[in-house]
């Protein structure tokens, strides 16, 4: 006898809908499972078969054949225990097969038949909604991340008896019920600005670094405080919309990292050690997995002692920088990643890391710096838009009572300026001065004759390329919003040239 249950299946960070068909006929004893399956699938008659016993069901003595359709797609993980199970127990006449087409069922089961958590649920959930489905059944511990999702029922079950209620007498078990406030986790961030002593203009840089999404590099000795710095940006940066959180927990999900949480309520902060692989960076696999570029997306990418990363790694951060997005390629698919994040990185101001440090008569020579400086591809610095220079702190810093500024002051002028940017590009799909294109360069960015000159003696003298210099355009623009100006002023624009450090050296 045939039965067919509905399942799903991760491709990248997207879900599709995965028939497994379970066939129970007369002949030998056998057990196969076929349509591509991986070790964890085709281990799960083991885990099927205990669950079953020890839940007091009979298994069959039966030719078994277990179908996952479409065929021709690989399938990975344990999320089809609870189908495959079904299928077992609907041969049983446990409960009214036609009740299985109104569901989709995801879960790996304990041998003692209890559901277990899986990966990409909030996928599955987006997709039984847009097929249709009525609710998704799934373990208890993903019913928070699925509730996102409005508009189908949620059933968070602990076992395979509790499913089997469900199946036979649905009127007994009720869908989970969360308000938005429960899902969405409130930011609740350990570190803040006012720590920062002294500092004053990288602070200023990463606040308007903040307001336009820019990307920054920040070089400068050990001890400057370029990590501390770097690691309080997500305090200022706007909170997340609802989308936002969809999207960012959409990727947590399909890679496993949402644990018992189930929403990211703040905006990521990614910090790969400088070993990573290309892989690890970009995302890879044999079936294609997401990698940092994107567990960092509507957040922060940080890269420390960044010429210490291998050349090739850091090449590859030129697609996400350019396109918010991440294509990765193998033989038989081609999966896009979102990655729309800033980057933050850092570096020594030359290889002898400590040269300067203890002496101000010590100084990094020029050639010292362009050596170093050279590890990192003149096209890749050309995309991050400020590069500032932290300083060592003086003692006087180090001892003043004086609080800084708030993370909360600062995020407020920078809320502020985005704002200004959503209703400036309302008409497009533009959220911030970073992504504008070179139509809203032209329309945006006009500068007087004044800032003409300006612009003219920095091409000229530091020999900017065109990309600096519509850079520059771009950073004045988010300058002149948080001053609440309409047009960019020739203040604006010298604002944004000091921003731009590195290109003497190139």
């Amino acid at each position: 006898m045939l039965f067919k249950i509905a399942s799903a299946s991760l491709i990248g960070i997207e879900a599709y809908v995965v028939d497994v068909e379970v066939d129970i006929s007369f002949g030998l004893p056998a057990f196969v499972t076929v349509g591509l399956p991986d070790a964890s699938v085709r281990e799960s008659k083991e885990r099927v078969k205990a669950a079953l016993r020890n839940c007091g069901y009979d298994f069959p003595s039966r030719k078994i054949t277990i179908n996952l359709a479409p065929a021709d797609r690989r399938k990975e993980g344990s999320s089809f225990d609870l189908p495959i199970s079904l299928g077992f127990l609907a041969h049983l006449d446990l409960f009214p097969q036609d009740r299985m087409e109104d569901y989709l069922f995801l879960g790996e089961l304990a041998l003692d038949g209890s559901l277990k958590p899986r990966k990409g649920i909030l996928a599955a959930t987006v997709l039984a909604k847009r097929k249709g489905f009525k609710g998704i059944v799934i373990p208890k511990e993903n019913e928070k991340e699925a509730a996102l999702v409005e508009g189908i029922d949620i059933y968070g079950l602990e076992n395979l008896v509790r499913v089997v209620r469900l199946l036979n007498e649905p009127e007994d078990v009720s869908p989970s019920k969360y308000s938005l406030t429960e899902l969405l986790p409130q930011p609740n961030y350990e570190v803040d600005f006012q720590e920062i002593r002294g500092q004053q203009h990288v602070k200023r840089a990463l606040e308007v670094a903040a307001a336009g999404s820019h990307n920054v590099l920040l070089i400068g000795p050990p001890g400057a405080g370029k990590t501390m710095l770097a690691r309080r940006l997500p305090t200022i940066l706007p909170p997340m919309t609802f989308e936002e959180i969809i999207e960012v927990t959409q990727i947590y999900s399909a890679g496993g990292f949402l644990k018992d949480k189930g929403a990211v309520g703040e905006r990521p902060f990614r910090t790969p050690h400088h070993t990573i692989s290309d892989a690890g960076l970009i995302g890879g696999g044999v079936i294609p997995k997401p990698g940092e570029v994107s567990l960092a997306h509507r957040g922060v990418l940080f890269l420390d002692e960044l010429p210490e990363f291998r050349r090739r790694v850091l090449e590859d951060l030129r697609q996400p920088l350019e396109d918010g997005k991440v294509t990765v390629s193998r033989a038989y698919m081609s999966l896009t990643f979102p990655s729309s994040f800033m980057l933050v990185a850092a570096m020594n101001t030359c290889e002898d890391a400590y040269r300067g440090f203890f002496s101000s008569d010590i100084k990094c020579t020029d050639s010292q710096r362009i050596r170093y400086y050279s590890k990192i591809s003149g096209p890749l610095l050309d995309r991050i838009d400020i590069q500032v220079e932290v300083p060592k702190v003086e003692f006087k810093d180090m001892i003043s009572r004086n609080e800084g500024e708030s993370s909360e002051k600062i995020r407020e002028r920078v809320v502020r300026a985005r704002e200004k940017q959503l209703d400036r590009f309302k008409e497009k799909k533009i959220y911030c001065n970073a992504q504008m294109g070179t139509k809203e360069v032209k329309r945006f960015c006009a500068v007087c004759e004044e800032g003409r000159k300006l612009l003219e003696m920095a091409v000229n003298r530091l020999g900017f390329s065109a990309r600096a210099y519509t850079r520059v355009l771009k950073v004045g623009r988010t300058i002149a919003d948080l001053d609440d100006k309409e047009s960019v002023s020739p203040v604006h624009i010298s604002e944004a040239i000091q921003y731009r450090m590195m290109d003497k050296y190139f």
